[in-house]
């Protein structure tokens, strides 16, 4: 049992990387909950939510105050991710899951990870993809736009109540695909941050009701988590991010293939 002030650092350091980069800290604090401290996969996947809701409600006042969240958008994207969210949860809690909960959790999050890493990787590619289409057939994509909407929440929703994946890294790139014109890299980034925090809270409301959440840890983790953040944010303009965003698709690559196997 590691002692209380490693998880801070581990926290500081998860803190550190998102700042520099925007990567999903889910996507590197569950995995490191899971296989470095063997916090058990429920409460992991529960504290982290917690964690998530917390750490990103700061940023999401900031981005707000400053014009940067598409409220239609955000509005569209909880229409599929709260009802997903909810009905993950009452199947997490029926009795039949409950005796596989725990191989359905860490097989999810293994998947979330594989697929946290093309995305991290292919951004620029699906945005690309996206412009290309929305100019050739502007009428019919910008029809389908609401529908896919509200399909890509129900997937997050989905995939973040299940692993605590996907709301950051995953929903940034389900944006950057659908809305390739009418947002951008700023509001796109509030966008994403202004629906994760409803969709974490719900899917955390649930892992409580569970009794799935470690509070004593989720305190250790935020001590060094958030002055992680400004670190990251503050020297994010000299790291170079796409060796640094290459290198972290690398290692979630090589956890989820861990976690699947």
């Amino acid at each position: 049992m590691y002692p209380d002030y490693v998880t801070s650092i581990a926290g500081l350091g998860v803190g550190i990387v998102v700042g520099l980069t925007g990567v999903g800290g889910g996507a590197l604090m569950t995995p490191l909950l899971l296989l470095v401290f063997g916090v058990a996969p429920q409460t992991a996947v529960g504290t982290d939510l917690i964690f998530a809701a917390i750490t990103k409600t700061v940023g999401a006042f900031s981005h707000n105050r400053r014009g940067m969240v598409d409220w239609t958008i955000v509005r569209r994207l909880l229409w599929g991710s709260i009802p997903a969210s909810i009905a993950t949860l009452l199947l997490l809690q029926t009795n039949t899951v409950s005796k596989v909960e725990d191989k359905l959790i860490i097989g999810a999050l293994g998947v979330a990870l594989v697929v946290t890493s093309f995305a991290t990787l292919f951004k620029a590619a699906l945005h690309d993809l996206g412009r290309k289409l929305r100019i050739r057939t502007p009428a019919a994509f910008k029809r389908m736009q609401p529908t896919l909407t509200v399909v890509a929440g129900a997937l997050l929703g989905t995939m973040v109540t299940l692993t605590s994946i996907g709301a950051g890294a995953l929903g940034a790139v389900m944006l950057t695909y659908l809305y390739p014109l009418r947002l951008t890299p700023a509001k796109l980034v509030g966008t994403d941050i202004a629906h994760a925090i409803p969709l974490a809270v719900v899917a955390g409301a649930g892992y409580f009701f569970m009794g799935s959440i470690d509070f004593a840890l989720l305190g250790w983790l935020l001590l060094g988590s958030l002055p992680g953040v400004l670190i990251g944010t503050y020297f994010g303009s000299v790291v170079p991010d796409r060796l640094l965003r290459t290198m972290i698709a690398v290692v979630l690559m090589f956890v989820g293939v861990r976690l699947l196997s």
